[in-house]
């Protein structure tokens, strides 16, 4: 499963919304979030583009770390 860092998660109400956030997204068909080390996996159906992920992440109160 692809990953990315994700900064600014510390409870499950954070991974609850990343996982939503990235739901949204077309194909994304499962999500699983990494508090402690700040990763997010997920699956999805055909690639997603950085500017996506980047999009929805930031759009749910995080950032995206490189």
């Amino acid at each position: 499963m692809p990953e990315i860092k994700v900064k600014g998660m510390s409870c499950a109400h954070c991974a609850g919304a990343v996982t939503k956030a990235l739901q949204s997204l077309p194909g994304v068909s499962e999500v699983q979030v990494d508090l402690a080390g700040g990763r997010v996996a997920y699956q999805s159906a055909a690639p997603i583009s950085p500017d996506d992920l980047a999009r929805v992440i930031k759009a749910a109160g995080f950032e995206v770390s490189e």
